[in-house]
């Protein structure tokens, strides 16, 4: 949603004066009223104005007060008309208008304004683009990075920076560790995130360059790795090989900065794995399906794995170290990409998500989990009988199709319909 511009809050400032509506001023400005309410509210400047004519006392019993020489010994005035006693009564309590409570939560426009003593409240245009100008400029400043992710950057340039090595050929022999590009590093390192190491200036071949304003693109290790497999491929190649059997892949991510799953669905009886991996960068997600090749052995992580669906995501931007086997230098498998979001071309594995979420709640962190608690978690989420199975678990469909051999060597067991978990309690007990 756009921004308001500041003749839009000019045009608000007017409509406040003419005593209109929330919805009246959004229809002259084209927002709706609920945008209207949150500026005003928002940008609202408290005022001190008094009333021409008038005794400048807030205090709530001024009408049926009856002190005197409350402010000085000398003073000849009632307490309820002087403009000294707010500040010395001891028993002092401001009256609050209390239309400030109720839209439109200002003074502008109110027909008892120029006689009310009370403390105001305005909308005024200029300070209210002022303020928003301010924020905005506050938002852009700092990193958006985590301690823990700074920790684990800091220790990835930490090696070659002290051998004299630039950040561009670090990055560029270590590029599947990396979850930032070249120029986001150089920015941090030129912010001091990384006090250990030097200045920009100081670093080998980093000029002092003034920062650009466009934001960079997301970091891929191949920009290329959409070619030839884009969605319309992953179409063209189902057909043309008798609809083989498809893997939807995907990240779950715990607490921003600390580990995260690799989430991998047999789109042929829903049946699900997880693999926890330290940060979500390229090479964890490589490292896991080495991992895997070499327990199962290339011709079963070909039957397992023919076609891999899977997003956009950096730690998917690798497809050729994913589909090259570790063991022979042969294909194993065959990576494509949905469109850009559009997370919904892969829904089998999404909805198996909102399973594995039950057990691993959204924001929660999972360092605390080794990868035998993963493995029991998803024994539980596919061992439930559902509805769109016949009440058949997904773990016995998936047996049925590969054997039992492959469960065990997955880690993967049935469980009880009386002991199924899907509850963070699982592993409270």
């Amino acid at each position: 949603m756009a921004h308001l511009t500041h003749s839009q809050r000019t045009l608000i400032e007017s409509g406040l004066k003419q005593r209109d509506s929330f919805k009246e001023i959004a229809g002259k400005i084209g927002k709706s009223p609920s945008s209207v309410s949150r500026e005003v509210l928002k940008h609202r400047v408290d005022s001190d104005k008094g009333a021409y004519g008038r005794i400048t006392n807030r205090c709530i019993y001024r009408r049926n007060c009856d002190r005197l020489r409350v402010c000085d010994s000398n003073c000849s005035k009632r307490c309820s008309a002087c403009t000294k006693c707010n500040a010395s009564c001891p028993n002092f309590e401001e009256e609050i208008c209390e239309r400030l409570s109720l839209p439109p939560y200002v003074c502008n426009g109110c027909k008892d304004e120029y006689r009310c003593v009370l403390k105001k409240k305005f909308y005024v245009h200029d300070h209210a683009e002022h303020e928003y100008k301010r924020t905005l400029r506050q938002a852009r400043t700092g990193a958006a990075i985590t301690e823990e992710e700074r920790i684990e950057l800091g220790n990835l340039l930490d090696s070659g920076l002290k051998k004299g090595q630039s950040v561009h050929h670090i990055m560029s022999s270590r590029k599947d560790e990396f979850q930032v590009c070249e120029k986001t590093v150089y920015r941090y390192i030129n912010q001091g995130l990384f006090r250990q190491h030097p200045g920009r200036t100081e670093l080998p071949k980093a000029p002092g360059m003034r920062p650009r304003r466009k934001k960079g693109a997301e970091l891929k290790i191949d920009s290329q790795c959409r070619k030839g497999r884009t969605l319309e491929d992953f179409v063209e190649y189902c057909r043309k090989n008798a609809n083989p059997n498809v893997v939807e892949m995907d990240s779950v991510i715990g607490r921003r900065g600390g580990k995260v799953l690799l989430t991998m669905n047999f789109n042929n009886c829903t049946f699900l794995l997880a693999f926890i991996r330290d940060s979500n960068n390229s090479q964890s997600v490589i490292d896991i399906f080495n991992q895997l090749e070499r327990k199962l052995g290339t011709d079963l992580f070909r039957k397992l794995f023919p076609v891999i669906l899977t997003d956009n995501g950096s730690e998917f931007s690798n497809p050729e170290a994913l589909e090259k086997s570790c063991m022979t230098d042969s294909r194993r498998t065959r990576i494509f990409y949905c469109d850009p979001y559009s997370s919904w071309q892969k829904g089998h594995v999404e909805n198996n998500h909102e399973n594995l979420r039950k057990i691993f709640p959204k924001g929660q962190s999972i360092n605390q989990f080794s990868q035998k608690q993963i493995n029991t978690a998803v024994s539980h989420l596919n061992s439930f009988a559902r509805a769109s199975l016949n009440d058949v678990p997904a773990i016995l469909l998936f047996e049925q199709i590969y054997g039992s051999s492959v469960l065990k060597k997955l880690g993967v067991k049935l469980i009880s319909s009386s002991e199924i978990c899907l509850t963070p309690e699982l592993f409270e007990k």
